[in-house]
């Protein structure tokens, strides 16, 4: 049995990635979000038993060894995996920027991924298992978007950390990858307006936004055995953005 821990998990490319997880025999996903949500309970339906659900506050760092670790995993059960997929997003121009949702944004954005990433790997190493942990990236890190700034030096800290961790723990056997995602057709570029949307995709070489199923089948590839060779890389699933 595999165990992976998927963070975000009540909806859009969460959602998918516990999904595509699951679809494999023998798996078992541990998912935290704020909210449960119908999605989440049909999937739970789907697969029932091994999809396993806590709410929790992602920008609450001060619990997270004793809540998810402790009490919701248990340190008798082994983790193979872990998938920092949750994300907010502050929009606005440099001039604009404001203290309070800054701090909001990296606490869920980059100080949790590594608080989490710490103990998943104390977790591995308490198993003897060579896990592998896969970051969330976007290719705003990679390429500009107006009033995009803070959310992209979010996700640009979890790619430097992600790459030095390989660098640091593969000794043991220990992965990390970031997955840079495209602009796709989620919650978080709802707010976008369908003009925006088409200035973003006409910069793709494919014309079209990222799906969810093909970003959430890299991941699970990247869980996997199959890709036991591959750390400290950031993998581009952006329809030719970059």
């Amino acid at each position: 049995m595999k165990n992976y821990l998927v963070t975000g998990i009540s909806k859009g490319l969460g959602l998918e990635i516990a999904d595509v997880i699951l679809a494999s025999p023998g798996t078992t996903v541990y998912g935290l979000s704020r909210n449960e949500t119908a999605e989440l309970n049909k999937l739970q339906q789907k697969y029932p038993g091994r999809l396993k659900w806590m709410a929790y506050d992602l920008s609450d760092t001060e619990n997270i060894r004793n809540k998810i670790f402790k009490e919701f995993i248990g340190f008798k059960t082994p983790l193979h995996g872990l998938v920092n997929n949750a994300a907010m997003a502050y929009y606005d121009i440099v001039t604009n920027i404001k203290t309070e949702p800054l701090q909001q944004m990296y606490r869920v954005n980059v100080f949790t991924p590594m608080i989490i990433t710490k103990y998943a790997i104390r977790h591995f190493l308490l198993h003897h298992e060579e896990g592998s942990i896969v970051h969330i990236s976007s290719v705003s890190v990679h390429t500009g978007y107006k009033g995009l700034s803070m959310y992209a030096s979010s996700k640009g800290a979890l790619e430097a950390f992600s790459k030095n961790t390989a660098r640091e723990w593969g000794e043991k056997g220990v992965r990390s990858n970031c997955l840079v995602a495209g602009f796709m057709e989620t919650t978080m570029s709802s707010t976008l307006t369908d003009d925006q949307k088409t200035r973003i995709y006409k910069r793709t070489s494919m014309k079209r936004p990222a799906t969810k199923k093909s970003v959430a089948e890299t991941v699970n590839f990247l869980l996997s055995d199959k890709a036991k060779s591959i750390t400290g890389q950031n993998i581009y699933v952006d329809s030719g953005t970059i």
